[in-house]
């Protein structure tokens, strides 16, 4: 598979941070990997387009006109409005994500039950069969 590369080798060759790289996906200014998930993997065109980007911003322009100018011709797209999300890491195979625009008592709520799912699968194998046992 000539040309596809994963996000850390697409960051290499372009000299623009993973992270930065993510956000302009986010905002639309890049498309998404032709293949997402654990096994993403980007072309040429994204490392193309990424290439005009840096070149633009080199230029002064701001990521709105960059956009703006890069999709001449393209019919415009409804922006979706990025959501904000929490991630709870509760042990190396369990992770919850939560969306972070939920009000302060319902987050609590959650909170509370993720705190409380963190606890139960740190007990020992021992104590959990004697619980399931009653």
């Amino acid at each position: 598979m000539d040309g596809l590369r994963t996000l850390a080798e697409l960051s290499d060759a372009s000299d623009i941070p993973a992270r930065t790289i993510r956000f302009y996906i986010a905002r639309g200014l890049l498309a998404g990997p032709v293949k997402a998930g654990r096994g993403a993997v980007y072309t040429e065109e994204h490392l193309a387009r990424l290439q005009k980007i840096k070149k633009l911003q080199g230029e002064g322009r701001m990521l709105a006109e960059i956009a703006h100018k890069l999709d001449v011709g393209q019919p415009p797209q409804a922006a979706t409005p990025p959501a904000p999300w929490w991630q709870h890491v509760i042990q190396d195979d369990v992770m919850v994500w939560v969306r972070g625009d939920v009000s302060p008592w319902r987050m609590k709520q959650i909170r509370a039950a993720v705190y409380e799912m963190a606890s139960r699968l740190r007990e020992p194998e021992s104590s959990s069969a004697r619980r399931n046992s009653r």
